[in-house]
């Protein structure tokens, strides 16, 4: 008996000692994230970076890469610089993952590792769970991480809940704590402000902090995006360069922190803006953050990008896989100005025009406040009598026997003060006490911590989509940031407003989601002003930009790309601007084409065209939507841009050339295609050309191998100012 115990008990050891130092690796096909328990049972993270092909080294690199401590009893320790969570209150000198006061006012939180488990969730995907805890108080915090291994991208989330008598008080809960060691680091930032979205920024990081947050709430990202570059020891190229890319899956108020400390290792701090957002956790219950999402390349911002395209198609965007809807919008035809008589002609024009669907925009409810403008209506989703006395299910009739879809407008979080809704439910907005009301864009923000109002907004849909066979799409606005946070339904918790509005939001999609499951709808926030993957999850498109001439949207949906899929990116054809149709539909047709133009209004040749390019879309946007993309020339570093599209099975491309403002007699070098199969036979046509109109493309119809395309190039671009060029190219059988 006595031996069977001292067996057990060596046996227990030895597991012990095993766990204290186990090395747990994190490999997708091209990167591994490595962590590594130290003898003082804390969580480490040793190695971010490529894949080595014998992950027994991962092991040399933590003793190689890492100062060695000493403690009391004279034992070295080692991976003691980059904490997997850091904490707050003991020996942690920089920025801290997570921050609490418990029930006896100590403010200081210690996490040491109990136990790790790893998932298979499919044969792509494996989720790994590490349990961490504090050795003296009852708290407990599971980091989690989602490994997608083909499109070597992870996901990280934390959560955090405890066992104490009381409520404790979370300052700081981030989702990730990254670790990078190099000699430089380049961090680029995507800025953003009203027509001016998604704008590149690149600078190297200095000694200190460098913090990229949010404090609007809704419309999160007007002024910041929630993705970023970190380039490491020197700026990543296109196609070349060590480069870090992440963005956090929410759509509240966000931060990352890039905080170089005195020995120059970077510490990226991901997850919910902490600011005026103290959260009293009760006890037993779960606080789950948002995920962060990232991806390491060794091949530059391209793969990077790449990497997010597959990952969102797959697992990030709503229907990512599945078609979407070409459509003409009335809203620069009509704006508020219109009937239904109006709209019905406006059917026919989608059907010449060859689109699959027509969309009414704002302007089509409100009775006793008609919606005649923008400050009346909005919270009353009536259909407005006097311009539809028929209702939407008459339109909804029409656009059926014109054989088009329809969709429609709403914006159901906001209230104008002049509305049937705020009349009987002032209580329902935030506003502050004893302050004047806070207006921007005459709106006021419905408070949906209260679930009255989640009911509320989920009815707005649910009303529509029971009328006749319901709508085809919706279009989600969201015109304004919070102001006058204060919500009268969190009476003495308005610390908690940013999280649970946020957490209200997703409570009403998850119902739509649930009970419509196939119904696409597209984000709209006054332009791209919520743009991040925590709301894509329930939409399958968005908006990018109030701003539709071709020129700037260049460069928005060029830094768009960088990030998101094409699919995802909606453009459309607009009379802003003084460019040609062929230019503004070129530059629409790089994402999700769509029109707001009067059709009725363009000439013979123009509709033609348009026409064409119609259905050049429609054959082609297989490979746009779900192709890889190769950024060639960059609009930040030339007076052109080029990218180019290619499927799966590098058999069909569609490359897009946007001359902007060349110089007086431009020399344009020759473009290098990429993606290509060397060993292939490609035809290169010219595509969307005017109804007469000689090709701009002077090689085209002509048959090239990939490895000219690629070594050699084209030379693709027209001289001609604000002029575009679009090449199809599809490999040919030469046997015969």
């Amino acid at each position: 008996m006595n031996r069977l115990f001292l067996l057990l008990l060596l046996l227990v050891s030895s597991f012990s000692q095993a766990q204290d130092n186990a090395l747990i690796c994190m490999e997708t096909k091209n990167s591994a994230l490595v962590l590594k328990v130290g003898k003082n049972k804390k969580l480490y993270q040793t190695y971010f970076g490529t894949k080595l092909n014998n992950n027994s080294e991962y092991e040399f690199i933590s003793k190689e890469n890492t100062k060695k401590f000493v403690i009391n009893d004279g034992n070295p320790l080692i991976d003691l610089r980059h904490s997997v969570y850091p904490t707050f209150g003991t020996d942690n000198l920089f920025e801290p993952a997570i921050r609490m006061t418990h029930n006896d006012g100590n403010p200081s939180l210690e996490l040491e590792y109990q136990s790790h488990t790893i998932q298979k969730v499919d044969g792509n995907t494996s989720e790994m769970t590490i349990k961490l805890k504090d050795p003296k108080y009852p708290v407990f915090v599971n980091l989690h991480y989602k490994i997608f291994f083909n499109e070597n991208v992870i996901e990280s989330w934390t959560e955090i809940q405890h066992q104490e008598k009381k409520s404790v008080t979370l300052y700081n809960y981030a989702s990730s704590a990254l670790h990078l060691d190099a000699e430089k680091y380049w961090l680029t930032q995507f800025y953003s402000d009203v027509v001016e979205e998604m704008r590149m920024e690149e600078s190297q990081l200095t000694r200190g902090g460098k913090v990229i947050d949010s404090k609007l709430s809704v419309r999160t990202n007007m002024f910041a995006a929630p993705n970023f570059f970190l380039s490491l020891n020197s700026k990543s190229e296109e196609n070349i360069g060590e480069v870090i890319a992440g963005s956090i899956v929410w759509s509240g108020n966000f931060k990352f922190t890039f905080d170089i400390d005195n020995n120059n290792e970077l510490r990226i701090i991901s997850g919910i803006n902490e600011f005026a957002s103290e959260y009293n956790l009760e006890p037993g219950t779960v606080f789950k953050t948002p995920s962060f999402i990232y991806t390491f390349s060794n091949q530059g911002k391209g793969q990077a990008s790449r990497n997010l395209h597959n990952w969102a198609r797959k697992y990030g965007l709503k229907d990512g896989e599945k078609s979407r809807l070409t459509l003409l919008n009335n809203w620069e035809t009509t704006f508020f100005d219109f009937d239904q008589a109006k709209l019905s002609n406006m059917f026919e024009d989608a059907k010449t025009l060859g689109v699959d669907m027509f969309l009414l925009d704002d302007g089509w409810f409100g009775n006793k406040y008609p919606r005649s403008g923008s400050a009346s209506g909005l919270g009353d989703w009536q259909a407005t009598k006097t311009k539809l006395p028929d209702g939407i299910g008459f339109l909804m009739q029409k656009a059926k026997e014109t054989n088009v879809k329809f969709g429609i407008w709403i914006e159901p979080e906001m209230v104008n003060e002049k509305s049937e809704l705020y009349e009987k439910h002032p209580d329902w907005v935030l506003t502050l006490p004893n302050r004047e009301k806070s207006l921007y864009r005459t709106q006021l923000v419905l408070d949906l911590c209260n679930p009255k109002v989640q009911d509320f907004v989920f009815k707005v849909v649910d009303d529509i989509m029971q009328t006749e066979s319901g709508v085809a799409f919706f279009k989600w606005d969201c015109n304004r940031m919070m102001t006058s946070a204060y919500s009268n339904f969190l009476k003495n918790q308005q610390s908690h407003l940013f999280v649970e509005y946020t957490k209200g939001l997703y409570k009403v999609l998850d119902r739509i989601k649930s009970k419509y499951p196939n119904l696409p709808m597209m984000l709209c926030a006054g332009g791209g002003g919520r743009t991040d993957y925590g709301m894509l999850n329930y939409f399958t498109e968005f908006w990018a930009s109030d701003n539709t001439d071709p020129f700037d949207r260049i460069f928005i949906q060029w830094g768009y790309s960088n990030f998101y899929p094409a699919l995802a990116v909606c453009n459309h054809v607009t009379s802003m601007g003084n460019q040609s149709i062929k230019f503004r539909t070129d530059v629409a047709m790089m994402g999700k084409l769509g029109f707001d133009i009067q059709v009725g209004g363009l000439k013979e040749d123009e509709l033609k065209y348009a026409q064409e390019a119609v259905a050049n879309y429609k054959r082609l946007s297989p490979v746009i939507w779900n192709g890889d993309l190769y950024r060639l020339v960059s609009p930040y570093e030339d007076s052109r841009a080029v990218l180019m599209y290619i499927n799966q099975d590098k058999t069909k491309s569609v490359v897009f050339c946007y001359t902007l403002h060349p110089l007086t007699d431009p020399n344009y070098s020759l473009v290098r295609l990429e993606g290509l199969d060397p060993l292939k036979k490609y035809k290169v046509n010219e595509i969307n050309l005017m109804p007469e109109a000689k090709n701009t493309f002077e090689a085209s119809g002509n048959i090239f191998s990939g490895d000219f395309l690629m070594k050699v190039g084209l030379k693709v671009s027209s001289f001609k100012q604000e002029s575009s060029v679009v090449l199809e190219i599809t490999a040919v059988d030469m046997k015969g």
